[in-house]
C-alpha cells in the first residue's frame, strides 16, 4: 500500500508509515506480511494480546444478540460490567464512556458538581500535576500539565493550577477555599514513567480528607493489572474518590469509565451528563470478558511473575550501555528507559528491526507490553536493543574520534 496516497485522506496528526492487518499473541503483522514484536500493546491497550479466542468469541456472541440500545435503558452486559468494576476498585458507582479522555471529562464534571452542591459560589478550582497527560479534549487538556499540548488551544477551562509531582509541599501551597479536586496519574505515563511516592500519594489522600477535596486518580494507562495490582493505587493502601479507566479495560474495543463513591457519584442527577454509545452492549461485553479472563488466567499474578525479568533485562542493557541509558524506572509492566539521546532514534531503528516500541516524552522509551508477555519475547526484545545500542555506541565513538 502507498503510504503517501493513503495519507491524503487523513488529517495529519500522526506520523504513520505502516499499515497493520492482523495480530497474533504478542505479534502484529503489516500489509506486506512482516511480523513485529509489540512491546507497546497498542499504547497499553491490548493486555491480552491480539488473538485471545475467548475474548473474540464473547464479542461474536454479543454481536448476534444486540450491539446497541441506548442509555435510556439498562443492558445486560453493562450491568454485569459495572459490578466487576465496583468489585475490583472498591468504589460504588460507574459511568461508562467511549474513551479515557471522556472518562476524564466526566470526572471533572462530577467533581465540580459535587463542589457546586456544597457551595453554589464555589469556583471549582482543580489542582493538576506538571508533566501530566490526561487527554486531548478541551477539559482533559486543561488538566494536562505540558504546555505545548495546551497552548495552541487556549483559552481552556479555568480554575486549574499545576503542582510538582511527588512534591507534597507544592500541593499544599496551591490549596485554597475554592479547591474542589486534585487530579493525578498514579503512575505518570507520558510525563516520563514516574510512580507516585508513598509519602506523596498518602499525603494527598490525607489533605483531601481534611479539606473535603476530591482525589481523582487517572489509571487509564496504569490500571487494569499493569503494575501488578488491578489498580495502581492499591499498592498504597488508599482509595480515590473518583477513578478513571480505559485502554486495557476493553482490550481493544473502545471503552472507558469513571467510578466514584456514592457520596460523590450521587451529586449527578438526570441531565447532568450523558453519552450515546458509552456502555453499549458490545463494549461492555468486552469489559466483562476481560475481567473474566483476568481472573481465570491469573493475569495479574503473571504480571508479578514476569515483570522482574523485564526490569532485569532492561537494567542489564543500562549496565552495558551506561553512556546512553541513564535510568530504568516504573512498576510492573509499565517501565521507562531514560536515554541521553533522543528516544525517537531508537524507536525508529527498533521498528526497522521488527520491534514496536513507543516513547514517553523526547528521551524516554516506554515499555507497556501485552500482559501475557513471556521471557522468550523479552529475550527477543533484548537482543534487538542490544544490537541497536551497540551500533549507536560505535557511531558515537567514531564521531568523537
Amino acid at each position: 500500500m502507498d503510504i503517501e496516497e493513503i495519507s491524503k485522506h487523513f488529517i495529519h496528526v500522526y506520523n504513520r508509515n505502516l499499515v497493520f492487518t492482523k495480530g497474533e499473541d504478542v505479534y502484529i503483522y503489516d500489509s506486506q506480511g512482516n511480523k513485529y514484536l509489540d512491546m507497546g500493546a497498542g499504547i497499553a491497550v491490548c493486555a491480552l494480546g491480539y488473538s485471545n479466542e475467548e475474548y473474540k468469541q464473547a464479542l461474536k456472541e454479543q454481536i448476534d444478540k444486540i450491539i446497541h440500545t441506548s442509555n435510556l435503558y439498562f443492558n445486560e452486559p453493562s450491568v454485569k460490567a459495572a459490578g466487576y468494576i465496583t468489585e475490583a476498585s472498591g468504589l460504588d458507582k460507574v459511568f461508562f464512556t467511549n474513551s479515557g479522555t471522556e472518562a476524564i471529562e466526566g470526572a471533572i464534571k462530577l467533581a465540580r458538581k459535587y463542589a457546586y452542591l456544597k457551595n453554589k459560589d464555589s469556583k471549582g478550582s482543580i489542582i493538576a500535576m506538571e508533566h501530566s497527560f490526561h487527554g486531548r479534549s478541551m477539559g482533559a487538556l486543561s488538566v494536562t500539565g505540558t504546555k505545548h499540548y495546551r497552548e495552541p488551544f487556549e483559552p481552556l477551562i479555568g480554575g486549574v493550577s499545576f503542582a510538582e509531582y511527588n512534591n507534597l509541599e507544592s500541593i499544599k501551597s496551591l490549596i485554597n477555599q475554592d479547591t474542589c479536586a486534585i487530579i493525578m496519574e498514579t503512575l505518570q505515563g507520558e510525563g516520563g514513567i514516574y510512580p507516585a511516592s508513598e509519602e506523596f500519594i498518602t499525603g494527598i489522600r490525607k489533605l483531601c480528607d481534611e479539606n473535603d477535596i476530591l482525589l481523582i486518580l487517572d489509571e487509564i494507562q496504569c490500571g487494569m493489572g499493569r503494575t501488578g495490582k488491578m489498580f495502581a493505587y492499591q499498592h498504597y493502601g488508599i482509595k480515590p474518590d473518583i477513578l478513571t479507566m480505559a485502554k486495557a479495560l476493553g482490550c481493544g474495543v473502545p471503552v472507558g469509565a469513571f467510578a466514584a463513591e456514592s457520596r460523590v457519584a450521587d451529586a449527578m442527577c438526570p441531565g447532568d451528563h450523558g453519552t450515546t454509545y458509552g456502555g453499549n452492549p458490545l463494549a461492555t461485553a468486552a469489559v466483562c470478558k476481560v475481567f473474566e479472563i483476568f481472573h481465570e488466567k491469573g493475569i495479574v499474578q503473571h504480571v508479578n511473575e514476569i515483570a522482574p525479568y523485564l526490569k532485569e533485562k532492561l537494567k542489564a542493557l543500562k549496565d552495558k550501555y551506561n553512556t546512553i541509558i541513564k535510568d530504568i524506572r516504573g512498576t510492573g509492566l509499565m517501565l521507562g528507559m531514560e536515554l541521553s539521546i533522543p528516544a525517537g532514534n531508537i524507536v525508529k531503528e527498533a521498528l526497522e528491526n521488527k520491534l514496536i516500541l513507543i516513547s514517553a516524552g523526547s528521551n524516554i522509551i516506554r515499555f507497556v507490553p501485552p500482559l501475557i508477555i513471556e521471557k522468550e519475547h523479552i529475550d527477543t526484545m533484548y537482543n534487538i536493543l542490544d544490537g541497536i545500542f551497540n551500533n549507536t555506541c560505535n557511531i558515537c565513538k567514531e564521531l568523537n574520534n
